[in-house]
């Protein structure tokens, strides 16, 4: 596995879409004979299952990621003179930023991604774990350079940020297995208890779903905001609520991978507002931002994107080109 060292965090808002069913299954993780994957949260202390499963071992991968000296010449003088890019991310969700065994190793598809673009770049990239919510303002005030943290890329979120995308996915439901709860979609949820990540697309789509329920003449949801994934995990696990909204990627893998998959599973179902994911870079920053997408492209070009998308289980989500504030 590669290491990145220090840590930074960010936003998502909520739109009605759609996508096909069958993204449930084509986003399975693919197990390719790695250390063994921490269970969500246990780096952080959080109590969460004692599952065990493999992750991909991308070091060989990142490791004959090339420097293009034509796209790091089209890096702004301050970051190529530092020589290292500084990301911010939300290093508590599987299996986009998450942290190997050892508890300090940064490891995931989007850690994965934003290395290979840093090396595409001449780039060293230092990790910096923030609070989803305040991810935006830490690239606003400068305290990051980028961030990558499987933020959804929407029309609101561009009127402080620019992003580049580089995945597409959406938001689903999960529940502990067997569905104690019965809750089979989004319209079956008044009345219901669930934990949501503060400053998510999560948290606005459950708060707009407990307004129209209230509005229809039922029961509001009983919503838990907390910072972290294993939080909610550890919530839904012991029964205190009864289902998590989180993205898709995420709990696809944390329902294969808690408990050998034995302790949650994912609704089957059309994912809830579908949107790209973005790398957030700085409005003041259109050289970093045009150097990244250019970066990206390359990737894409000469096939490391879709090994490292291959190798998390999540090609569905795969783009064939950079874009820039391609969101909703």
């Amino acid at each position: 596995m590669t290491r990145s060292t220090t840590l930074r965090p960010r936003l998502r808002p909520a739109l009605w879409g759609s996508v096909a069913t069958g993204a449930v299954l084509a986003l399975t993780l693919t197990a390719c004979g790695g250390p063994s994957a921490p269970q969500p949260g246990d780096a952080t202390g959080d109590a969460s299952s004692s599952a065990s499963s493999t992750i991909p071992d991308t070091s060989a991968l990142l490791d004959a990621v090339e420097v293009d000296d034509s796209l790091a010449s089209q890096l702004p003088s301050d970051i190529a003179d530092a020589g290292t890019l500084s990301v911010g991310s939300n290093v508590q969700s599987a299996p986009n930023n998450f942290y190997a065994a050892d508890g300090s190793t940064v490891i995931g598809s989007d850690h994965d991604l934003i290395t290979a673009i840093g090396k595409k770049l001449g780039l060293e990239v230092e990790y910096q774990n923030q609070d989803f919510g305040s991810l935006i303002t830490s690239l606003q005030s400068g305290r990051v350079d980028v961030t990558i943290a499987a933020m959804n890329d929407t029309a609101e979120r561009q009127q402080a940020i620019d992003f580049v995308d580089y995945l597409t996915s959406g938001i689903t439901l999960m529940v502990q297995k067997g569905n104690p709860a019965d809750i089979t979609g989004p319209d079956t949820l008044c009345g219901k208890t669930i934990a949501v990540v503060t400053g998510t697309s999560q948290q606005e789509f459950a708060e707009a779903t407990s307004t129209q329920c209230e509005s229809d003449g039922e029961e509001p949801l009983e919503i838990t905001v907390t910072d972290s994934d294993a939080q909610n995990q550890t919530q839904l696990r012991t029964g205190r609520i009864d289902a998590i909204v989180n993205d898709l990627p995420s709990a696809v893998y944390i329902s294969k991978t808690a408990q050998d998959g034995q302790a949650f599973e994912v609704v089957p179902g059309d994912v809830i507002d579908g949107a790209p994911y973005g790398i957030g870079v700085n409005k003041d920053d259109p050289e970093l931002r045009d150097a990244i997408a250019a970066a990206l492209d390359s990737l894409i070009d000469d096939g490391t994107y879709g090994e490292v998308l291959d190798a998390w289980g999540i090609t569905s989500g795969s783009v064939t080109e950079a874009t820039v504030n391609g969101g909703k």
